[in-house]
């Protein structure tokens, strides 16, 4: 996990946009009646290789959102993007979600569900192919993008590793 680590990023001056990717109502009964409180699922990125995401609870909306926002801003990672779109192929699983992500060519757009979506356009991804295999929950997606978006591998770290020109790495 030592490359996970190493991709985090403080949120500092960052200009951050978040966007809302889920709101569940969850309803507790008790003797005086029904509570109902709310959780978010929020994503922030400054759609320039940095995104985050996060988990807020709280009675009412808005709170929700607001504490998923700065929950998102500790899990910021550093994203490597090369021309619009990933450096390799990846297939990561987390929970029972499943996510395949591919790299594409220039002019392709976003090919994406909803919650991953969300994910590789706050990264600042312009053209990817992703597929969402087995798990449709929100929560799991997110978590499985952001999990294949960490192990990214940067092609000049890996160039220089390898002792290879980067003269082949990006004109090849």
């Amino acid at each position: 996990m030592s490359n996970a680590n190493s991709n985090r990023v403080k949120p500092g001056d960052l200009e951050l946009k978040e966007k809302v990717v889920a709101i569940n109502r969850v309803t507790k009964t008790t003797k005086g009646g029904r509570t109902f409180s709310f959780s978010a699922l929020v994503v922030v990125g400054n759609e320039n290789g940095i995104v985050g995401h996060g988990l807020g609870k709280a009675k009412e909306v808005q709170g929700a959102i607001t504490k998923g926002i700065e929950d998102a801003k500790k899990n910021l990672v550093k994203v490597p993007i090369m021309h619009g779109t990933i450096p390799h192929e990846t297939f990561v699983k987390a929970g029972a979600a499943k996510v395949l992500l591919k790299p594409a060519a220039p002019g392709t757009g976003v090919i994406a569900g909803g919650s991953m979506r969300a994910v590789l356009e706050s990264a600042g991804i312009t053209d990817v192919l992703a597929k969402s295999l087995g798990s449709a929950n929100p929560h799991n997606v997110v978590k499985a993008t952001m999990k294949a978006l960490e192990d990214m591998r940067d092609p000049v770290v890996v160039a220089k590793t390898r002792n290879v020109s980067l003269k082949k790495v990006f004109n090849g």
